[in-house]
């Protein structure tokens, strides 16, 4: 390798690197899983490093390594499809003692873990706009809408790029753009919570709501969690198709299908998607607790308004989350 060449890429790796966190958050609102949004991170940057003696700078570098992501995005989407919640596919299950069924073949939405996306804390603006951007909710609603559309409205709204600017990235013209956004905008009022109902994770009655919520957990008090919970509270759990809205619903759901006593739950703090979560672990016959879900939590001023709790076990790692406690 000649020196030139070793110039070239360490020239490369010291412009590009600072852009790859934000890359990632763009990938995983693009594809809705955190281990997709990876690989394409690589393969961004991959492509990037190819091409990199022929960037010719018409473009500033963010620009050119995010029009390689989107086309790298677009390329899977196409591939692999949308990623859903079970409350994008059906209508709520009003027999919580009824078994609930597993589809493990879907590709489900997951979530991400605050620390890997977190936006710089030096401003505080920009913490609130990429939690706003990356709440599981706005991704689950970009899920429904077309792979262009959903260009379009991430680039557009969240990292605010021109019409212009999207245009010659999609080979469209500006008009076709700012049609796309105002479809894509009308799709997302119908799929997405109001935004001002959500309490801000810093907020202290909020903290003091979780606490409460994993103490009833962990002391098996499930009637308790009723007080805890909204009267027309969400709850849906990957990879099942069942999801469930109601307190009485939810309470009877746990009560059945998970009849926890006392010390059998352990609820770990985490933080997910700009929203509150927890990993809980269940304690086994050999009294070992173990990685059962992660739950991802809405609050709102009325209590806990929406929970989707994740089944898949190997997210843990990715929460710095233990296997077994």
């Amino acid at each position: 390798m000649s020196n030139s060449t070793i110039e070239t890429d360490r020239d490369f790796q010291k412009l590009a690197d600072p852009y790859r966190r934000e890359l990632l958050a763009h990938c995983y609102r693009m594809l809705g899983s955190m281990h997709d949004a990876e690989d394409l991170v690589q393969e961004t940057y991959l492509r990037a490093w190819r091409s990199y003696e022929n960037f010719e700078g018409r473009s500033s570098l963010r620009t050119w390594l995010y029009r390689i992501a989107t086309n790298v995005c677009l390329t899977a989407i196409d591939q692999r499809g949308n990623r859903p919640m079970p409350s994008g596919l059906g209508a709520p299950s009003d027999e919580p003692e009824r078994p609930v069924v597993a589809s493990p073949e879907v590709p489900w939405l997951e979530p991400v873990p605050d620390a890997v996306i977190g936006a710089d804390a030096a401003d505080p603006a920009t913490i609130v706009a990429a939690r706003e951007s990356t709440r599981l909710a706005f991704v689950a609603a970009l899920q429904h809408l077309p792979a262009k559309q959903r260009v379009v409205l991430i680039l557009r709204d969240v990292l605010k790029w021109r019409a212009a600017e999207v245009a010659e990235l999609l080979d469209t013209s500006t008009a076709a753009v700012n049609s796309a956004l105002q479809r894509a905008r009308a799709q997302l009022e119908e799929n997405q919570p109001l935004r001002d109902e959500l309490v801000e994770p810093t907020d202290a009655a909020q903290r003091d709501l979780l606490e409460r919520y994993a103490k009833a957990f962990e002391d098996a008090d499930i009637t308790g969690l009723i007080e805890l919970f909204k009267k027309d509270v969400i709850w849906e759990m990957p990879p099942h198709l069942d999801w469930f809205v109601g307190a009485e619903n939810v309470v009877q759901l746990i009560r059945v299908q998970c009849a926890p006593s006392p010390g059998d739950i352990r609820m770990v703090p985490s933080a997910a998607n700009g929203q509150p979560a927890f990993g809980l672990y269940m304690r086994g016959d050999d009294g070992v607790h173990r990685a059962y879900q992660l739950q991802v939590i809405s609050v709102t001023d009325e209590g806990v308004a929406h929970v989707s709790a994740f089944f898949d076990t190997s997210l843990f790692p990715l929460f710095g989350l233990a296997e077994e406690l």
